[in-house]
């Protein structure tokens, strides 16, 4: 490799990380914990809930709960469940009857709890998992720029990933087997950066790439709407199967009965190990109704079984179906392993587990990245009023990044010692806390006080976490284990082991490593 193309892919790896490292670290933090999402929903609300992704219990009783607080004629009714938790997603339609009242002809949406058949609204249902599961690509900025923001950070991040590994290149055996924590403090960061980098490679490509699809299509079909589709939008939703088919309303009630559990019972006995995910009925109670039923197979019998099957009620009769054993539809299965390969759930707890610690590591490489930046900038050369600013954009990114790890986990302390979590009290929470421990360290201008006092501190919190949540559940570690919550268990032992690891950290990694550099020096 020749020195210019060199330096251009050196330079193009240090802009390009150094401008979105905020932003970047903010995505994989709080992408790590939305690894486990629902287990934090749980986890927060003293549920357990089935390992099984599918809609849990009857449909037909769901049906009739909801129909003692609505007039369901006429009306198109979806029950969704794509998250574990024990609420379902209810969305009406207004009523097609010609006799529908004015009440009746408004639409509604809520999660109904399956337990107990309470309603709430999403402001309402909001747990401390949404919040960092939106927070990982900055939802929380108004829609849509926040989304557009993460996704041009995920396609930044891929440049700077794929540039990093072209400038190591030539050397990317050996870099990978040295580490030298004698040496000085640019070459400390080096190593682990290079080192680091290269074993989440694979990792960040695939978020990167996953990333950027996700949040950035919209902008990326536009020219194919546009040029292939004249503009018709929902034609090209049509042929990417995200349209529902549209059926007549007849205007003429149904005499028989409607039951769904019979057709989920026949579609589970044609299909094993079929999970419903989606029930959506047309024209509910008219002689045209429909219902369709979708899901897919367990992962570990299938991991592109994706399938539904559509009934006339009337006289139950197969409209359409997709068989998922045999559905090898190439549209399906890019579908379907874009979304499995940014979740990681297609291969258990074990796989989210490495995903969650490789995104810790991620978010280290993104620190070390910061820190020899500085650290390069910082030499005799450089005027001093250069050397100042370089100083002070590190140690504010430092603080915003690094006060994280405290913050989230006295969030995840203060949402057990609530009486009641909703959207507004996650708000009002988080990011003022959030914005005063970062005020704090960015005004103590110290990053060695900031990489240490977020450790302890951190730390110190997230060995609380389970012990607070012993308190005011009962379920401490032991009770979890033996009444088998394994959600409640696995997110307690999370913080528990991350809690540890950053005490270790601080009172003894960074000990040593000043005492080595002191020895080194001397």
């Amino acid at each position: 490799m020749g020195n210019r193309i060199y330096n251009l892919l050196f330079h193009t790896h240090t802009v390009s990380g150094i401008v979105i490292s905020v932003a970047l670290y903010v995505i994989f933090f709080a992408g790590s914990f939305s690894f486990f999402r629902d287990e934090i929903a749980n986890w927060q609300r003293g549920h357990q809930v089935s390992q099984e992704d599918a809609i849990p219990g009857s449909v037909d009783h769901y049906l009739k709960d909801l129909s003692k607080d609505y007039n369901l004629q006429g009306r198109d009714v979806e029950l969704y469940h794509y998250f574990n938790e024990r609420s379902i997603s209810v969305s009406m339609s207004a009523s097609k009857d010609s006799l529908a009242t004015e009440a009746d002809k408004a639409g509604a949406f809520f999660y109904m709890d399956t337990v107990d058949k309470t309603a709430s609204d999403y402001r309402g249902s909001y747990h401390l998992g949404e919040f960092l599961y939106r927070l990982h690509f900055l939802d929380q900025i108004p829609y849509p720029y926040g989304r557009y923001l993460a996704g041009l950070v995920a396609f930044f991040f891929l440049f700077a990933i794929i540039t990093g590994i072209l400038v190591h290149w030539n050397k990317i055996v050996s870099n990978f087997y040295t580490f030298r924590p004698w040496a000085k403090l640019k070459t400390v960061w080096t190593d682990a950066h290079t080192a680091l980098g290269v074993i989440g490679f694979p990792f960040q490509f695939v978020y990167a790439v996953t990333g950027a699809f996700f949040l950035l299509k919209g902008i990326l079909i536009l020219p194919i709407v546009m040029g292939l589709y004249n503009g018709d939008q929902n034609k090209l939703y049509e042929d990417l199967e995200y349209n529902h088919p549209v059926y007549s309303y007849h205007n003429e009630r149904l005499e028989e009965p409607v039951q769904i559990d019979p057709l989920i019972t026949e579609i589970k006995q044609d299909w094993p190990d079929f999970r419903v995910t989606e029930v959506h009925l047309f024209n509910f109670g008219d002689t045209n109704m429909h219902a369709s039923i979708s899901g897919h197979l367990g992962y570990e019998t299938k991991l592109n079984g994706m399938g539904h099957r559509i009934y006339k009620i009337k006289d139950g009769s197969v409209v359409e179906e997709k068989v998922p054993v045999t559905n090898n539809a190439y549209l399906d299965g890019v579908k379907n392993m874009m979304f499995r390969l940014h979740f990681g759930d297609y291969a258990g707890y074990g796989l989210r587990v490495i995903s969650f610690v490789l995104g810790l590591i991620s978010c280290f490489v993104i620190l070390s990245g910061i820190l020899i930046w500085l650290t390069a900038r910082d030499k005799k050369n450089i005027p001093e009023k250069r050397r100042k600013f370089n100083q002070q954009v590190a140690n504010v990114y430092m603080a915003i990044c690094l006060s994280m790890f405290p913050v989230t986990a006295l969030e995840f302390i203060l949402v057990k010692c609530a009486i009641h979590v909703d959207m507004a009290f996650l708000y009002r929470t988080y990011f003022p806390i959030w914005l005063v421990t970062t005020l704090f360290f960015i005004f103590k201008n110290n990053i060695g006080f900031t990489n240490r006092w977020t450790l302890i501190s951190g730390g110190i919190l997230a060995v609380w976490i389970p012990v607070v949540n012993g308190i005011m559940t009962g379920n401490w570690l032991w009770t979890a284990y033996i009444k088998g919550q394994q959600q409640v268990l696995l997110v307690d032992l999370l913080w528990l082991i991350l809690g540890l690891v950053a005490l270790w950290i601080a009172f003894f990694r960074l000990e040593t490593s000043k005492s080595k550099k002191a020895i080194a020096n001397g």
